[in-house]
């Protein structure tokens, strides 16, 4: 072996073992590399803050080498013909500083849609551009609607939620919408956190509206995380001051109202009062982070609770969606603060879909329960009938019920509970939660 020879093997096994020596001190890749902004656009997600029929927001990220966001949309085709009739848009950007990155995020409003058509769109920045994905408008029409609702992602998101978001589209691809009641993330200034959220979901953000309200998690201190308002696009039209956190959209005969549970209840509650009040929608539900009626005795809201449910009442809503308290209760229908089961009133639920679980308290109010279970619920309307399914992160139906609207009459309920025992903790298994 020549000298050269000998020198280039030396060197070579050197850097082979130098990189051993790195890999063993440090082998897991950063949270700032994993979810460093690039000129590709990323964290791309889909939400409504105007008319559903005629109207679509989009947000995304770039880094901050993108000055500039644009976007394109055609309608959609069976062929590729469509790029010739793409017509482009001007996104605002605004910049973010997070605690491990800058980026530029960009968000736009396509206008002028027709109503229930299928349209197909990209982002970027002229030059690099995310894949065309494709959404439907509502319809200006009470047709059939179905949507997907999920409580607290919250921990382990990439590993953990992501089969349980995925599982949900799986069971629902049509379906028009995807809330999510709170707790979407576990440290709100945490930016990788974010990150993998989005990463969970993927696609689906690009294709299914997501209609998200805040959670305590979601709050630093009393106040909103700067992390929300730059990545969602949602309606301003709630109590000054809470724009983007409290808000209502009417679709397709529905009108959904989020809340914000975490801060001035007492003026959302003379706000529900109006927005109910000029409800012409046949039906009514609402989302929010902390339940009317806990899960948990330690957990109770009474003060909210005071606050809100006459409103509820008043008004006969047809469901209440909820998260928080990391486990499953439904009630059949429910009417006053302390709690009335009868043949009128709404239908409460208390759900999780992350890792995170807590300890059940047994109520009389609770048609099915659950523990150490993650859930995701399909809803579906058609006229007089909705239909909820709560299902495991398997696919496997958990509870079901349906409501009917009676002319002159309050809803009928009917269940359709599964005969399947309920997910409960052994009694040595059980542990207490926290927030």
């Amino acid at each position: 072996m020549t000298k050269r020879a000998s020198f280039v093997c030396l060197f070579l096994a050197l850097t082979w073992f130098g990189y051993r020596i790195s890999a063993q001190k440090d082998p897991k890749v950063t949270e700032e590399v994993l979810h460093r902004p690039t000129p590709m656009p990323d964290r791309i997600i889909l939400t409504w803050s105007d008319d559903p029929t005629t109207t679509q927001s989009v947000t995304w990220r770039t880094s901050l080498s993108v000055k500039d966001g644009v976007a394109e949309i055609a309608e959609a085709e069976d062929g590729p013909l469509f790029v010739k009739k793409a017509r482009r848009h001007n996104a605002a950007t605004e910049r973010y500083d997070s605690d491990i990155n800058q980026s530029h995020y960009h968000s736009l409003t396509f206008r002028d849609l027709k109503p229930e058509t299928l349209y197909t769109y990209r982002v970027g920045d002229g030059f690099n551009w995310s894949e065309w994905n494709q959404f439907r408008t509502a319809s200006k029409d009470a047709k059939p609607l179905t949507f997907l609702y999920v409580g607290d992602a919250q921990n382990d998101l990439f590993s953990m939620w992501s089969r349980l978001v995925r599982m949900g589209y799986s069971n629902a691809p049509r379906a028009q919408f995807f809330v999510h009641a709170g707790d979407l993330i576990n440290n709100a200034d945490k930016d990788y956190q974010w990150g993998e959220w989005h990463q969970a979901a993927g696609w689906i953000n690009h294709s299914m509206v997501a209609f998200p309200t805040p959670g305590n998690h979601e709050y630093g201190g009393k106040r909103l995380n700067r992390n929300w308002r730059p990545q969602f696009t949602l309606p301003g039209n709630g109590v000054k001051g809470l724009e983007e956190t409290n808000y209502y959209v009417d679709v397709q005969g529905v009108r959904m109202v989020a809340l914000n549970s975490n801060e001035r209840q007492a003026e959302q509650a003379a706000w529900l009062d109006q927005v109910l009040a000029t409800n012409s929608n046949k039906w009514t539900i609402l989302t929010f982070h902390h339940p009317i009626l806990s899960t948990a005795r330690n957990r109770d809201n009474k003060a909210l609770r005071e606050a809100w449910q006459p409103v509820i009442d008043k008004y006969a809503v047809d469901l209440v969606m909820t998260g928080h308290d990391h486990t499953y209760g439904r009630s059949n229908l429910m009417t006053g603060t302390s709690g009335r089961e009868g043949k009128a009133g709404t239908v409460y639920v208390v759900s999780v879909s992350g890792p995170k679980q807590y300890e059940l308290t047994p109520q009389k109010w609770m048609q099915r329960a659950a523990e150490d279970t993650q859930l995701f619920q399909v809803v579906h309307i058609d006229g007089n009938k909705l239909t909820f399914e709560a299902r495991t992160a398997t696919g496997a139906l958990y509870d079901a019920f349906e409501l009917e609207k009676q002319r002159g009459k309050a809803n009928k309920l009917t269940n359709r509970t599964p005969k399947t025992p309920e997910n409960r903790r052994k009694p040595a298994a059980t542990a207490s939660g926290g927030l």
